[in-house]
């Protein structure tokens, strides 16, 4: 998914209907497929992005940003009569964040358009629940293609996040998305149930509290540096990119969630969603303080 972001840092987000004045504001390109493509990019990546647009004057300003960030989006499909992604989000004091989201209804299903035959060119593919049918063209032509096939597994239809899993060799869920799937709020047990589902290798992003996954029968666990948070927009796509691009260089499980915790972590300490996602010296700098 791509969108254009509007973002609001507020004191507090409301509990009941209100007016509340933003003390800073940011626009920026969303979505979490197009916000891990600008983190690929950043770490050093060659991205491309591959979804739908509508053929509107947002479609083309949130196309230019993915461009400005050297994104490649010459596989981006743009529907006619359709409005784009768009998305409103207010930031607390504390960097947690209320988003409201806009898809259009008309951006159809249709996944046939792909050019699956340019994934065996990739190092890796990853897709997100956003749009099932797509991730699963992509998924499955990643896995023929001996391929890392990484799978974000958000908040989305239980049955398509679990038929998504089973075509990934990598599934890195959020707590809400595997509390979703799973039926257990704990991630130690959704995972467990998780991976007896699927020979995926599974994981769940734990924001300050690292990434902890499955390694076979083995439960591990990676921690993530400590910051102090400012915006947590964007953190997880950022961690997904960041993995990705780690298994597409040939590191295991454990060097990549360590390099991608510390790229989400740095995107924490910086306001305004995916503008804050770091460049890859950066990642190493932090790592290199231990």
């Amino acid at each position: 998914m791509s969108a254009l972001d509007a973002i609001y840092r507020v004191p507090a987000i409301p509990s009941q209907p209100t007016k509340v004045l933003a003390t800073a504001f940011a626009e920026c390109g969303g979505g979490m497929a197009a916000n891990a493509s600008v983190a690929v990019a950043r770490l050093g990546g060659a991205a491309h992005y591959w979804g739908r647009l509508g053929d509107d004057e947002l479609g083309s300003r949130i196309l230019a940003q993915l461009a400005a960030d050297q994104v490649d989006t010459t596989c981006v499909r743009r529907v006619a009569g359709c409005a784009s992604p768009s998305t409103a989000i207010l930031i607390d004091g504390a960097g947690e964040r209320l988003v409201c989201i806009y898809n259009d209804p008309r951006l159809d299903h249709d996944a046939s358009w792909l050019p699956l035959e340019r994934v065996r060119a990739f190092a890796a593919v990853l897709a997100d629940v956003r749009w099932p049918a797509g991730a699963a063209a992509v998924l499955d032509a990643a896995r023929a293609a001996g391929l890392p096939a990484i799978l974000d597994g958000d908040v989305g239809a239980p049955e398509a996040i679990s038929d998504l899993a089973r075509r990934a060799t990598h599934a890195a869920f959020s707590e809400p998305g595997l509390a979703l799937v799973a039926g257990t709020p704990a991630p130690g047990e959704g995972l467990r149930r998780i991976a007896a589902a699927t020979s995926a290798i599974v994981g769940v992003t734990l924001g300050a509290d690292g990434f902890l996954w499955r390694d076979g029968s083995q439960e591990r666990w990676i921690p993530a540096p400590t910051v102090a948070a400012v915006d947590t927009l964007a953190a997880g796509d950022v961690w997904h990119g960041a993995f990705a691009v780690m298994l597409g260089e040939g590191q295991d499980v454990g060097t990549a969630a360590r390099f991608a915790n510390a790229a989400a972590a740095i995107k924490c300490t910086r306001f305004g969603g995916r503008q804050g996602a770091p460049a890859r010296a950066e990642v190493e700098a932090l790592l290199a303080t231990g």
